[in-house]
């Protein structure tokens, strides 16, 4: 029998709305009252649904600006005279960054509030944002992106702790989850056509700047109808795991983006590869030891929470970069517009939300763990069939269909492995888990980018010429088949094959 996750801050909360949302058929909201008088806590909470579109807003900028920029590379290039390496760090600052300071973010959240950190992170974002769009100077764009990629880090663990924490586990929380995805995968997916006609219409710099109003929206959102919770217990901040491990996460980003341009055997290359493995090493020694720790190693003790995680690292390390490639393919290839670029993506942005919005019903069938194995490895054949394009190749068949392939499969996939890693987190670290989930996503993505660069970059040899792009860009797409493959290997191997249906059924059923 599946047994019941433990209650959550929030969930006694959630009960207490529950009556008096029944009559109204509204979905009860939580409040952990962790901040409110007695006056406060007797408030009608806000709906459900309205907390859940308010946290999803929140993530859907946080993903939105992974991609958004993709389009709008070449026209930033010619304005600013970056780089073909500095194109890839518009891309990798900010999801470095993102990466690097998750956990701490995550663990933020629950110490000081969730709802605080949400505010923090957002308006931090806009605000870079805001620096990015009149930037005048390669390194001043450079600088905003990783800002931005340091609010995006303090935002988004806290979009899906107030997500958990409004809505009681089950089959509605993983339909919410579903939506988060969806809304997650959907912004990714959505950069391009966002970006693409932002470009055009505009230039460049309204890639950042559309940022700002909508960030402002958001920001009135949040402070109107989240309520805020925390963790309870002693609030101390476990300072040396947290610069180590982001300082660890960063460094290994760095080093694995520094091989593009000066290949594995260089110094400047094992250099910071090997510092980041002792920071590593370092994080975990301390982790183990301090009393209050930033990651409680017994988390990974749950087989499902771990085995979620390295597959959500191994899924993302192969499938993140895909809009990267896709839109430079379009453009620099088959001399599509900036705005075309991002019409011939929507299939695949409609894919990825059918895909998330359609896993929950699969999972209460045939168990979460049988709906990730499945999505990637459809995933992964949409990436073989990608792998396949021409320098003459048709918008169907080498855009259009493996995209719709590749993203729907994705969208199986990324439900039920967030299902999977969030479910039985113990009420102090909801806000952590949230975060280990996103940087596990996150920082494989931006290996997946840099090591998948590398081998577009090897193949085509520095060339310019469109078959010699095309030969870089279809080695990119075979190698990230090959790294999903992998992950339905850690799936298949690790999760337990229990684990797949408790999380997807509803508590006590």
């Amino acid at each position: 029998m599946p047994q019941t996750p433990p209650e959550t801050d929030a969930d006694t909360a959630t009960r207490s709305g529950t009556e008096a949302a029944a009559e109204s058929g509204a979905e009860p909201a939580a409040d952990s009252g962790a901040d409110s008088g007695p006056g406060i806590r007797a408030r009608t909470a806000p709906p459900a649904w309205l907390v859940v579109a308010v946290a999803c807003a929140g993530q859907f900028l946080v993903v939105l600006d992974v991609s958004v920029v993709n389009v709008a590379l070449p026209s930033m290039r010619a304005d600013l005279g970056l780089s073909a390496t500095g194109l890839q760090w518009v891309v990798n600052a900010y999801s470095i960054a993102f990466a690097g300071f998750m956990l701490l973010g995550g663990r933020a959240g629950d110490l000081f509030g969730r709802k605080r950190m949400f505010l923090v992170g957002l308006g931090l974002f806009t605000l870079a944002s805001l620096v990015g769009g009149l930037a005048q100077d390669d390194w001043q764009l450079l600088a905003a992106r990783a800002v931005q990629g340091l609010g995006a880090a303090v935002l988004a663990p806290s979009t899906l702790t107030i997500l958990t924490s409004a809505v009681p586990e089950g089959a509605a929380r993983a339909r919410a989850i579903a939506t988060w995805t969806a809304v997650g995968a959907g912004g990714g997916a959505a950069g391009g056509l966002v970006g693409g006609v932002l470009t055009e219409g505009l230039n460049w710099r309204w890639v950042l700047l559309i940022n700002v109003p909508l960030g402002a929206v958001v920001l009135a959102a949040a402070v109107r109808w989240i309520r805020e919770s925390k963790a309870g217990g002693e609030r101390r901040l476990d300072l040396p795991g947290a610069l180590l491990v982001t300082a660890g996460t960063a460094t290994l980003a760095y080093a694995i983006v520094q091989t593009e341009a000066e290949g594995w055997g260089a110094a400047s290359t094992l250099v910071p590869l090997g510092v980041a493995l002792a920071l590593i090493a370092g994080f975990l020694l301390v982790e183990a030891r301090t009393r209050l720790p930033l990651m409680p190693l017994g988390l990974f003790k749950v087989r499902a929470v771990a085995a979620a995680n390295a597959a959500m690292f191994v899924c993302g390390m192969g499938s993140f970069a895909m809009w990267f490639f896709m839109t430079l393919y379009a453009q620099n290839v088959l001399g599509y517009t900036p705005i075309e670029a991002g019409l011939a993506l929507v299939p695949s942005s409609l894919a990825v939300v059918a895909g998330s919005k359609t896993a929950p019903r699969l999972m209460r069938t045939f168990g979460a763990r049988n709906v990730a194995v499945t999505g990637v490895l459809v995933t992964a054949a949409g990436f073989a069939w990608q792998s396949t394009m021409s320098a003459d190749g048709s918008y169907v068949t080498t855009i259009m269909l493996p995209g719709i392939v590749m993203m729907a499969g994705a969208g199986f996939a990324m439900t039920p492995l967030a299902s999977l890693a969030t479910s039985g987190a113990a009420p102090g670290d909801a806000g952590l888990v949230s975060g280990l989930v996103n940087t596990s996503r996150t920082l494989g993505g931006s290996l997946g980018l840099a090591i998948l660069s590398t081998v577009a970059a090897s193949r085509s040899a520095g060339s310019a010429d469109p078959a010699a792009l095309t030969r870089g860009y279809a080695a990119a797409f075979l190698c990230g088949a090959g790294i999903l493959v992998v992950a339905v290997v850690v799936l298949v191997v690790w999760m337990p094959k229990a684990s797949g249906r408790a999380s997807s059924s509803p508590s006590g059923d």
